[in-house]
């Protein structure tokens, strides 16, 4: 029996919709694939990674056509939507915080010169110190980029939004790339009931099935055009009033089509969300998903007699500033929450905004309080709506604001629970134990390494505590500790963002024995080149013998979990300037600490949350990167390749690396670590996995010596060439591939393997290769 939805639902619209039970990043997903938008470059972050990882299993199980381009950053995520944008068709995209910042160059490029497209900002806390809940630091960046922004409280609005956001960009009054803005956590993770449209066709239908005709692209042949000139003045100035023009113009276009909207849904999202304003004397600003919370709470107040009441708008750019002073010119009082603060401009932005808006629109008698709450994805609570109306209540009772600006929510020091060292400095003896001994072959310009049983360096002090967070089977700590046990003396570390990073670091805690530094992805290799520069050039100037320093550091950057894709260029630079550190990276062959997806180091085939395996896809569709190769190409003085089954060669190379990090310039080193619970393994089988990935030629290990290949372990002259399709068998992400519909994606992956192989090869035997 057919069921009337708008009956059951309440809903009056003219359109047929049905429901489903999801989340903002899957409704987020499900609106772009309704539109099926042509091109998605994407970048994963979390909150936001949900949205592409939809997108990818949906399109492995052929619902819809956009092509999915995983980039090598956020920044290069933006490049490939704007790169998109330009051809004339739909872009989307979704980012957060840090990754968000990263692209933030490319936001005004795109704005000025008028490309739309729709992207999706699931908003978090800027680092640093890194956090990766929910708040608006990352949003109020994005004010002054000239897209027009809208806002979303709950899943149902960012699936609306999303909709709607499209047909925005796309108006002919308008012609500007839009941000859809949702709370990271708070509304991208949680479920809640969400009436859709039934048909896709009835949503191409409302946004239009191809995007509209008679604007400029680059693929009329006919008609050539230049993207982008160099403009001098009065050009530029002129662009930009056009380019103002047309962002003031998106709020009554906004306006006119959310009452389309309304009118197929029966769902309306004015420009300003008002609750119980009639006749309000007191009233709360908030954004996205404290704006529900608090009208429960302008509902207890007004039992009590008191005349409350709550604004929240659904655009903030263009910001609708009438709007606000028209909603405001009764109330006495306002409290104005904003989730980030702008520092030093003594309110966060939307106070800021609002306190403009009515000095324009001639209000003088509005109080406003600014509160900066909620930071870092601090939850808000009914309590909390209470006092920011409380705020408000004593100024209208005390005729004046008693203090303008505050943070709401932060907790009181207690010197006596100031963290305290648990770890104590580790004994210069303890990490230099005189048994490893490395000396430079004047005859040959190498250097030669002995090292004692391994039994014997096991009293060596761990640079690494236990009790981190790592998953039971983790295999990068083994690998690390495994790697530091051939360095001598005492080191300082940079961890990028990753795995690695997140479970050894938790305020107030720590897991690094070692003096430790973080930075994120993108930036490491940089970061590590100033901390070496400004060592030597300290001791050089005679400031750091008070130090209790007795030898040389030696600096080890550490990455993994894609670094070295968001942070190729950098780690590049640093090669050629030759800085003395080592850059070491543990390959997972993912992205795992954002939830396993697609790394450029991932292997053709595999499995991945952003190459998910459907009749319509089989793993990732492109080969994996030789980072090793690569970083050999720049010329510094040591590369070389490790694994934690072959103990005594990872040993032996860190030595190396240490000599030629503290004597001749940088050094890259890659070790290949398991991940079970993402590549669906025992815990039990990771060195069994990893020595198995060694005999199948997928990962040689060898050396680059000043330019010179030199194949460590060769698994053909040992006789423990294993074929690939045993060493895939052993992880659930690949055990696909030996179904008979996968055989040519095998076949390719096999194929690249011997050909890399038979190159290395070819190598260690011409040292002029």
């Amino acid at each position: 029996m057919a069921i009337d939805m708008r009956k059951e639902t309440g809903q009056s619209g003219t359109v047929e919709q049905r429901i489903v039970y999801e989340s903002g990043n899957e409704m987020a997903a499900y609106a772009a694939h309704q539109i099926n938008y042509h091109i998605m470059g994407y970048f994963p972050i979390s909150p936001s990674t949900e949205v592409a990882q939809f997108l990818d299993l949906m399109k492995a199980n052929g619902q819809h056509d956009i092509v999915l381009i995983p980039a090598d950053g956020e920044h290069g995520s933006a490049g490939v939507c704007y790169g998109a944008s330009t051809g004339g068709g739909r872009v989307f995209n979704a980012t957060s915080a840090n990754g968000y910042l990263y692209m933030l160059e490319q936001m005004p490029v795109q704005s000025g010169t008028r490309f739309p497209m729709v992207m999706n900002l699931v908003c978090r806390s800027v680092s640093g110190p890194l956090d990766i809940h929910g708040d608006h630091s990352d949003l109020y960046f994005a004010l002054n980029t000239g897209w027009p922004i809208i806002m979303c409280r709950d899943p149902q609005s960012v699936y609306d939004m999303n909709i709607i956001a499209l047909k925005l960009a796309e108006d002919p009054e308008v012609r500007l790339p839009v941000l859809v803005a949702q709370d990271g956590y708070f509304t991208s993770h949680q479920k809640r009931r969400v009436m859709t449209f039934a048909k896709r066709e009835d949503v191409q239908k409302f946004v239009g099935e191809k995007p509209p005709e008679g604007f400029k692209h680059v693929f009329d042949r006919n008609n050539p055009i230049t993207v982008g000139p160099y403009m001098n003045e009065p050009d530029y100035i002129n662009n930009c009033y056009q380019q103002s023009l047309a962002m003031y113009r998106a709020e009554s276009v906004y306006d006119r089509i959310r009452q389309e909207y309304a009118e197929l849904t029966g769902r309306d999202y004015p420009i300003l969300e008002l609750y119980r304003m009639d006749d309000a004397e007191v009233a709360v600003f908030l954004l996205n998903s404290s704006s529900e919370i608090i009208k429960d709470v302008v509902d207890q107040l007004r039992a009590q007699g008191i005349k409350a009441g709550s604004i929240s708008p659904n655009i903030i750019r263009p910001f609708p500033a009438q709007a606000i002073a028209e909603a405001l010119k009764n109330v006495k009082a306002l409290t104005v929450g904003d989730r980030a603060d702008a520092y030093g401009g003594h309110g966060g932005n939307m106070s800021l905004e609002i306190r403009a808006a009515l000095q324009q629109y001639g209000n003088h008698t509005t109080m406003v309080i600014s509160r900066i709450y909620g930071l870092g994805g601090k939850d808000f609570y009914a309590e909390d709506g209470i006092r920011m109306f409380d705020f408000a209540i004593d100024a209208v009772a005390k005729g004046f604001v008693e203090k303008p600006y505050d943070y709401h929510g932060i907790t009181a020091g207690d010197p006596s629970k100031a963290p305290k060292r648990v770890l104590e400095p580790m004994k210069y003896e303890d990490v230099k134990t005189g048994l490893i001994t490395v000396t430079p072959d004047e005859e040959t310009g190498k250097v030669n390494v002995r090292i004692p049983p391994l039994r014997a360096l096991t009293k060596k002090a761990k640079r690494i505590a236990p009790g981190h967070g790592a998953c039971p089977g983790c295999g990068i700590f083994s690998g690390l500790e495994l790697f530091f046990k051939g360095i001598e003396g005492d080191i300082v570390a940079l961890f990028h963002t990753g795995c690695a990073m997140v479970v050894t670091t938790g305020y107030p805690y720590s897991a690094h024995k070692a003096t430790y530094i973080h930075n994120l992805f993108q930036n490491g290799a940089a970061t590590m080149s100033g901390v070496v520069e400004m060592f030597h050039e300290r001791k050089r100037r005679g400031e750091l013998y008070q130090y209790g320093l007795q030898d040389d550091f030696t600096f080890v950057m550490i990455t993994g979990d894609g670094g070295m894709d968001i942070g190729m260029g950098p780690a590049i630079g640093a090669a050629l300037r030759n800085h003395r550190m080592i850059i070491l990276e543990y390959d997972n062959e993912g992205y795992m600490n954002t939830g396993a997806q697609l790394s450029y180091s991932t292997p053709m085939g595999h499995r991945t949350s952003t190459s998910n395996v459907g009749k319509h896809q089989g793993g990732k569709v492109f080969h994996h990167k030789d980072t090793a190769q690569i970083m050999a190409a720049t010329n510094i003085p040591y590369v070389f390749t490790g694994s934690e089954a072959s103990p005594q060669d990872l040993v032996r190379k860190a030595a190396k690396a240490q000599w030629y990090a503290q004597n001749v310039g940088m050094v890259y080193g890659k070790i290949l670590i398991t991940c079970p619970l993402n590549w669906l393994s025992e815990d039990k089988d990771g060195s069994t996995i990893i020595d198995q990935a060694v005999n199948t030629c997928f990962f040689p290990l060898y050396e680059v010596e000043r330019g010179v290949t030199t194949i460590t372990y060769n698994p053909e002259e040992k006789g423990k060439r294993v074929p690939v399709g045993d060493w895939l068998k052993m992880m659930g992400k690949t055990k696909h591939l030996s179904k008979p519909e996968y055989a040519e994606t095998l076949r390719e992956f096999e194929h690249e393997i011997e050909r890399r192989w038979n190159m290395l090869k070819a190598k260690h035997d011409n040292p002029y290769l």
